[in-house]
């Protein structure tokens, strides 16, 4: 028979709902546990406490013990009823786990943090600092210090936030479900920064799955174990208000861009230590002042957010918000390149907006369902790099990415992002075969959800990036991808030129009695140049895979390799674009690249021709940035002039470079080993033309082959000008010759 009373704590109590909480069921804890009224008079608390021997209620204003919590469940369930009690009020659970009492915050007692702004607009895709609502963030609320953690997982049953705080128990902390966005949010008093977790998450069909990673993470355990770190909110003492003013108005397209790529982890080691990483603040004290004396504006790190496999070189990213552990904290990151700042050199990033690998703890069926990728695998899979592609066409999906591309601008003083792989976000096509891919709804092969998340991502960046760039590594004909949205563009500040690469690399590939049946290969470019706006890139993707170095890329001899890398690198700074050149390239670096070595410095220290590229590099650099001719005009034909494009049976090319307030200079590069004495070309003026550049010049490791400094024009027309240069062009040499404007 039941009595009243038990009938009485069935009804506060109600087994099922019990059996909920302990059994890791509970789909809304806000509802059962912590404080509620149950009746006029009435309030009665709950709280599921594995472990504890015994509870005590608190009042946190009085720290009166208000009564013993009775347990109603053995595995840890309690509750107390409070009489003649209408206020909710603060309390402490003092639990005594057999070490002696312990004062413990509810996370049941606290009302939800997220504001309906914050629901609205990440559901419509528009808020741009999501980043500071979802993810881990220390804070304090209502006098108690904690951690606010939020994730969007719509279609689970349950979350928990879970870590060595809890014993890694979802049943501890379940989180409250925000429907109108599909958010889950909880604020936990007992974790503080530094701490690991994850989310355990019960998807739609019942079952557990492997335990996730925070997708707004800002800090990550390194493999095997990938859990998110809660981080504090940064104090970095930046030191770049003045970079950061002068970028914002500065105009990229008429200035020089002269690039640097990094690999973080190989740019230099520490063999006497296993070859051990050096860290961000190690790097920024030597990488440095290295770039600043190369002379490089800029340098582009490889990508930096957090990766899970070493040889993907960052290129498969789980942790979107996470810089990478191997290198330090999120602060010494931020030290790395406010240092560059502080040198007048600007950070740029690559970027991976176009896929995630499948990594079981990453964004992969994140809540039991597709929720960043397509379900059909016909638009989510990418079976060359076995990673799962990003459904642009969800708003929140969209949200993250723009957030997180502003988070770097915004979080880290990033200046811009070199997006990855958009060819392959652009087509749907793109490496599958006929039956492998779905057309759009007029039947083509493009992702109109794709091209239309990267208007945006442009338009937004560019908007509240403060003078940050976008560059797109695009590599096919896709039109106007560096041209303004608003006339039919992508709106990228810049485009990688894979076909000038492509193209030039074949050339230099081919021993020097056979280019002159490819000369074609040279000049073709000058039919698109100006199409976009350009970058010329020699970077990894050239030295890696069996490709060899740039250097062993070159025919002949060791003399004749030297030669063909120095004309070629001449070639590529005077010709009309920015620049870009990886590392290990401005020394000559022998051998292919790999990510688990340092370059190879020795050879530097002990060789010539080593040191002479390396200080040709040097010296291209401040010619370009130096002479308004070589950098003004970039992106406009105005800049560009050929003298010759047609002296294909001497492998001989000669053009001009024009400044904004009609600065010149000439270029003559000469492609086969041998020297063209009494060569002449074309001058639009009179005058002493000075050798500003000579390739063969000795100090480059070249033969001094050349016109003891200067030239002088004739009046003897020649290539449609009224004047013309007699000169001597040096074998595999380049020339940069500019007109003495006396004093």
């Amino acid at each position: 028979m039941t009595t009243q009373h038990e009938e009485h704590n069935a009804n506060l109590h109600p087994s099922y709902l019990i059996d909920q909480v302990v059994f890791g069921d509970c789909r809304d804890p806000f509802a059962f546990l912590g404080m509620h009224t149950v009746g006029e008079g009435t309030l009665v608390v709950r709280a599921f406490l594995p472990g504890a021997h015994n509870v005590f209620l608190v009042n946190r204003e009085t720290s009166a013990v208000v009564g013993e919590m009775r347990r109603v469940h053995d595995w840890g369930f309690f509750a107390i009823e409070v009489k003649n009690q209408n206020r909710i009020f603060p309390y402490l659970l003092r639990a005594e786990f057999g070490h002696g009492p312990v004062d413990l915050e509810d996370p049941y007692r606290f009302w939800p943090v997220l504001g309906d702004m914050d629901n609205y607009l990440f559901g419509e895709g528009n808020h741009w600092r999501i980043y500071d609502r979802l993810g881990a963030h220390p804070q304090m609320i209502d006098g108690v210090e904690g951690v606010l953690f939020a994730v969007w997982a719509p279609n689970a049953l349950r979350v928990s936030v879970v870590g060595p705080f809890n014993s890694w128990d979802g049943r501890r902390h379940p989180m409250r479900l925000r429907v109108e966005s599909g958010i889950w949010e909880l604020f936990l008093p007992m974790v503080r920064a530094g701490d690991l977790y994850k989310y355990e998450i019960k998807g739609s069909y019942g079952g557990l799955l492997p335990l996730k990673a925070d997708p707004y993470g800002r800090a990550c355990e390194p493999s095997p174990g990938n859990a998110s770190i809660v981080i504090a909110n940064s104090t970095y003492p930046w030191g770049d208000a003045q970079w950061l003013e002068n970028r914002a108005r500065q105009d990229f397209y008429h200035t020089p861009m002269s690039i640097y790529e990094v690999h973080v982890g190989s740019w230099r080691r520490k063999p006497e230590e296993g070859h051990r990483w050096l860290s961000y603040r190690e790097l920024a004290d030597e990488l440095v002042p290295y770039v600043k004396e190369m002379g490089f504006t800029h340098i582009e790190m490889m990508p930096v957010s957090e990766f899970p496999y070493d040889p993907s070189w960052g290129y498969q990213p789980v942790g979107l918000f996470a810089p990478t552990n191997r290198f330090g904290s999120p602060d010494d990151l931020r030290y790395f390149i406010d240092s560059f700042h502080r040198a007048g050199i600007g950070v740029l990033m690559d970027w991976v907006p176009g896929h995630f690998p499948t990594d079981a703890f990453g964004l992969g069926r994140f809540d039991g369902t597709c929720l960043y990728e397509h379900e059909d695998p016909r638009l989510g899979y990418h079976p060359d790099w076995n990673t799962l592609i990003y459904n642009y066409g969800r708003n929140e999906v969209s949200n993250y990415l723009i957030s997180n591309a502003l988070y770097w601008i915004e979080q880290f003083h990033i200046d811009g992002l070199r997006v990855d792989a958009v060819a392959s976000m652009l087509y749907q096509d793109y490496s599958r075969q006929a039956g492998q891919w779905i057309a759009n709804r007029y039947g083509g092969n493009e992702n109109l959800e794709a091209v239309e998340f990267l208007k945006r991502l442009n338009r937004i960046v560019y908007q509240q990036g403060a003078g940050a760039i976008t560059i797109a590594e695009e590599s096919t004909a896709w039109p106007m991808v560096s041209r303004p949205i608003d006339s039919g563009g992508l709106g990228f500040g810049f485009k990688w030129n894979m076909g000038w690469m492509n193209d030039t690399l074949a050339y230099m590939r081919k021993d020097a009695v056979y280019r002159r049946y490819h000369h074609n290969k040279l000049t073709f470019g000058m039919l698109y140049g100006y199409h976009e706006n350009f970058i010329l890139p020699l970077s990894h993707d050239e030295v890696v895979h069996g490709k060899c170095s740039l250097l062993d890329q070159m025919p002949g001899d060791a003399w004749q390799k030297f030669a063909n890398l120095r004309v070629y690198y001449t070639f590529m700074f005077c010709y009309p674009g920015k620049k870009l050149l990886f590392m290990g390239g401005e020394f000559a670096q022998g051998r292919e690249w790999t990510h688990e070595y340092s370059l190879d410095w020795h050879l530097l220290e002990h060789i010539p021709y080593h040191q002479g590229i390396w200080r040709l590099v040097r010296d291209l650099n401040r010619l370009y940035t130096s002479l308004p001719a070589m950098h003004n005009l970039d992106h406009e034909p105005g800049g560009f002039e050929w003298i010759d494009c047609h002296d294909h049976d001497q492998s001989v090319i000669s053009w001009l470079r024009r400044g904004l307030n009609g600065e010149e200079a000439v270029v003559v590069c000469n492609f086969t080993p041998v020297p063209r004495h009494n060569y002449r070309i074309g001058v639009p003026r009179m005058g002493i033309y000075r050798e500003r550049l000579n390739s063969d010049a000795a100090d480059y490791g070249g033969g001094s082959v050349g016109n003891m400094g200067s030239a002088t024009a004739e009046e003897i027309p020649f290539h449609g000008k009224p004047f013309s240069l007699s000169i001597t062009v040096p074998p595999l040499g380049a020339l940069v010759m500019v007109r003495d404007e006396g004093p």
